[in-house]
């Protein structure tokens, strides 16, 4: 039961996060999960833990989920997975992962002003452009909540639709990238699944409290707390880059 204890409080820590801002739970899971396993299994792991959880939490506010945003989405969600597909047997993840991780904290830094409040919502064109990166990011790192929220923070202003939308859309980006990686044979092995099914009750768990927790917080903190994490998330990826 003692080895168990870090990888529950790990899940439930990841998935309070999720619950309370709408994304961040990869990027507390997979860096303290991969200390104690593999990284390809925790990125799998985290991806099939995102599915069920993300969609609890939708379900949770299923009201304030924003569904055009999703199906303008879509289509780049799909092409940008099968990019990324390709993408992982050619190129190396450093430079991307840094790019990434600078764009992201440059957007929490913005979002933080004041000023960001009266820019323009961003032209609904520019989601098929978004959701293939969307899908690259997540086939690649696993971690394309940063980037959700992001291009969200430009199209819907109210900060709990926002968070109510973006585990929707990373659960279809997560499934989207299941389905690569059950193609590719590694989501077959026997021990990940053991993992998954003592991990899931402490996501949804997580959820849950996260998700009450939230209904306490006045939105202009919840919205200081988005972009906070979008900051410390992008300095995270970057630093990972550059390690």
């Amino acid at each position: 039961m003692q080895e168990w204890i870090f990888p529950l409080g790990v899940a439930l820590l990841g998935y309070t996060v999720l619950a309370l801002t709408g994304f961040g739970s990869a990027l507390v899971i997979v860096p303290l999960l991969a200390w104690q396993w593999p990284l390809p299994e925790v990125v799998a792991l985290t991806l099939l833990l995102d599915v069920p959880a993300s969609a609890l939490h939708s379900g949770l506010n299923w009201r304030r989920v924003q569904w055009p945003e999703l199906l303008r989405l879509l289509p780049g969600l799909v092409v940008g997975a099968v990019i990324g597909l390709w993408l992982t047997q050619q190129l190396p993840a450093r430079w991307p992962l840094l790019i990434l991780g600078v764009y992201v904290a440059f957007v929490g830094l913005n979002a933080l002003r004041q000023a960001v409040a009266n820019r323009a919502p961003a032209a609904p064109v520019w989601a098929y452009g978004v959701g293939v990166g969307i899908g690259v990011v997540e086939m690649l790192f696993g971690t394309a909540g940063p980037l959700v929220v992001a291009w969200l923070s430009r199209r819907v202003p109210d900060v709990q639709q926002m968070r109510a939308s973006t585990p929707m859309i990373i659960t279809l980006a997560a499934s989207t990238v299941l389905v690569g990686m059950a193609l590719e044979g590694r989501l077959s092995s026997p021990q990940l699944w053991s993992r998954w099914s003592v991990l899931i009750m402490a996501a949804l768990l997580g959820v849950v409290l996260g998700h009450r927790l939230a209904s306490h917080l006045p939105v202009a903190r919840l919205r200081q707390l988005i972009c906070s994490l979008l900051v410390v998330s992008g300095g995270m990826l970057a630093l990972n880059a550059l390690r």
